[in-house]
């Protein structure tokens, strides 16, 4: 009897089936171990827990981060803080609070643990995949229902192999290594899969090295992204005293992967994403000497001691050049501390560099927008247009030793010509989890929570029509990302709890004017290319366009989490057969769309009542999945459940 050999992922998905067969493209349901939510998308997230009426997480482990949008300008951001730290103490969730650091940096330091799978709504959430977990990014409402014991639903993937050959040559790093597997696959290249790395080149590589290609992973359109866990994870852990939690884990020899890649990481040498996309990658060499504007090193892709170690090695008695400003956000409180007690913090500040908080920041808009026309070079995972809050600025993303060498000569350069040292991590990590409160255990149906002014009822959708006749209120194109259709920042973050202020910002940067014509046409329906969805996990980019009325999108292709995040809300994702139907719509045509028989396998009838044609659309849709859109999404069907 032959015994099949199994990918890692398959190993981990097997201990965790709940429903379903793992046959490729089936749907699944998973248990989830822990969760995670940061305060862009947590806020939601806690209030869909609280009105499935839900008293203590059913989980091993949940956390709430305040990391995203801890900029006080008013009284929005503290009173949401407010709001998290008390729901989390009265239902059972850690609370690590603004300070502490960057969800998955300190997830990874404190609580990652191998072969655990992790549920967060944050679409980065794959950075876990570096200790070895099966981590993924969802819609606050899904993790809400993870956390309420409800299986995570996705299809079965399918599995990427990524084998690493050799090590890297200094000037080289992470970073570069994902950049690589970004200009092969592309930023749609790993929807529905998972990258599942190998071969003798990752035992050359730390755990934050892997997190980093893990965390990135996201902007592949992955599932999410894992290594094996080995003695390089063991001493990780060791070093953060939670080896006890340690366990080996890789995929079987001959394990059998639906596609592979080799990279030999010798030969690899500095990459540079160029605006606006991570997947547009050249080498350095080719954009050397490129003036720049503005460094930022940092976020939750390259903030761990080793990145910052070595920027401080390469900016020792070096200044930053008079017409670039440098800043650097560190990914968690114990980095920043560790750095600082080995001297790197004083070279860095020595240097001209701008200290920030352990925060998100600037990654996701959050201040230090650069100057009109810029040229910002970021270790950030994301570089969109306008995610900085520049519109015109030409944002390029780059591993830590660019940024550092670059900062200093002003000029897009090639770290491999600097000198510097590449530090040694400590033998143990600096822990201190004072900043991380647990939950009331005692009398948890004591606590108040308190939800300020800003924070306002969730918004209730109607059940699914029979059938739907609206506009076509806006038509895009390819690669549509969630920054588009939700954009974020310092203007719009505050109001993450109030859905009907932040559908005002709706496709701002757009279409203007997209809420008022939503609102005099009765709604509508959306009409995409490739790829829509792409980029976070935001929610958001699908509750405020069905506060707005919208019923459907139809594109040629959606990104994993947004699909699921519309039929959550209750808004159908459609599939366009042919280029022609697209290109056959235009904004203003009146679409009507037959759900009367809306069945798995079964194409949908789409009538342009303007144009006088037909067409039929195909979907994904899984049984369940229509039973939430006929419900009116999934936070009706839960309490239709609880009714019944």
């Amino acid at each position: 009897m032959t015994v099949k050999a199994w990918t890692l992922t398959e190993k981990i998905l097997a201990e965790h089936l709940v429903t379903g067969t793992m046959e490729k493209g089936a749907p699944i349901g998973i248990r989830i171990d822990q969760t995670l939510t940061q305060d862009a998308t947590g806020t939601m997230a806690y209030l869909q827990l609280e009105a499935m009426g839900v008293g203590q997480v059913k989980t091993e482990l949940s956390v709430s981060y305040v990391d995203h949008n801890t900029l006080q300008s008013g009284f929005e951001n503290a009173d949401d803080h407010k709001y998290l730290q008390t729901v989390a103490k009265k239902h059972g969730i850690l609370f690590s609070r603004p300070g502490n650091g960057i969800c998955h940096q300190v997830h990874l330091e404190r609580f990652g643990r191998p072969g655990a799978t992790l549920l967060g709504s944050d679409s980065h959430t794959p950075t876990g995949g570096g200790i070895g977990m099966l981590a993924i990014g969802a819609g606050g409402l899904d993790v809400a229902c993870a956390m309420a014991g409800e299986p995570f639903m996705l299809n079965m993937p399918r599995v990427v192999e990524v084998r690493l050959l050799g090590a890297l040559q200094k000037g080289v790093s992470a970073k570069d290594i994902i950049l690589k597997v970004l200009s092969l696959l592309t930023v749609k290249g790993g929807v529905g899969k998972v990258i599942e790395y190998t071969g003798p080149g990752v035992a050359t590589l730390s755990v934050p090295e892997r997190a980093t290609i893990t965390n990135m992973g996201a902007e592949l359109g992955a599932t999410t992204s894992v290594f094996p866990s080995d003695e390089t994870t063991r001493s990780f852990l060791r070093r953060e005293g939670r080896e006890d939690v340690f366990r080996p884990l890789a995929a079987d020899e001959g394990a059998c992967y639906d596609e592979s890649h080799t990279i030999d990481l010798a030969e690899l040498e500095p990459l540079i994403a160029m605006p606006h996309m991570p997947d547009v990658v050249k080498t350095v060499r080719e954009v050397a000497g490129q003036s720049i504007d503005q460094v930022a090193i940092g976020s939750c892709t390259n903030s761990s001691y080793r990145d910052i170690m070595t920027v401080a090695s390469i900016l020792e008695g070096q200044h930053v050049a008079p017409h670039v400003s440098l800043v650097l956000s560190p990914g968690s409180r114990q980095v920043l501390q560790m750095v600082t007690e080995a001297g790197g913090l004083q070279k860095i500040l020595s240097a001209g560099a701008r200290l920030l908080e352990c925060t998100c920041g600037p990654c996701i808009g959050m201040g230090q927008s650069p100057v009109t026309n810029a040229w910002s070079l970021r270790t950030f995972n994301r570089n969109f247009k306008g995610r900085s809050g520049t519109l015109s600025a030409n944002v390029c993303l780059v591993s830590p030793e660019t940024a550092a060498v670059s900062a200093i000569k002003g000029v897009i350069a090639d770290p491999r010509e600097a000198s510097f040292e590449l530090p040694e991590e400590p033998a143990v990590f600096l822990v201190d989890d004072s900043m991380i409160y647990a939950p009331e255990k005692e009398h948890p149906e004591r606590v108040e929570v308190v939800q300020g002014p800003n924070i306002k009822p969730l918004p209730e959708n109607t059940p699914l029509a029979a059938s739907v006749e609206k506009e076509v209120v806006i038509k895009v194109g390819d690669n549509i990302t969630t920054d588009h259709i939700m954009p974020a920042g310092a203007k719009v973050l505050p109001y993450r709890s109030n859905i009907g202020k932040i559908s005002e910002f709706v496709f701002r940067d757009v279409q203007e004017g997209f809420k008022e014509h939503c609102q005099k046409v009765g709604g509508g329906i959306i009409v995409a290319g490739e790829n829509y969805g792409q980029g976070s996990s935001r929610e958001h980019a699908a509750l405020a366009p069905m506060y707005l009325g919208i019923k459907a999108v139809l594109a040629k292709s959606f990104a994993r989490i947004h699909a699921a995040n519309l039929v959550n809300f209750g808004i159908v994702p459609l599939l366009f057969e042919t280029a022609e139907d697209y290109d056959g719509i235009e904004e203003g045509d009146v679409l009507f769309l037959d759900f009367a028989s809306l069945a798995p396998g079964k194409s949908v009838r789409v009538e342009n009542r303007t144009k006088k044609k037909s067409f039929h659309a195909r979907h994904n849709l899984s049984p369940l999945d229509i039973e939430l859109l006929q419900a009116g999404g999934k936070l009706n069907y839960i309490k239709n459940k609880q009714k019944a």
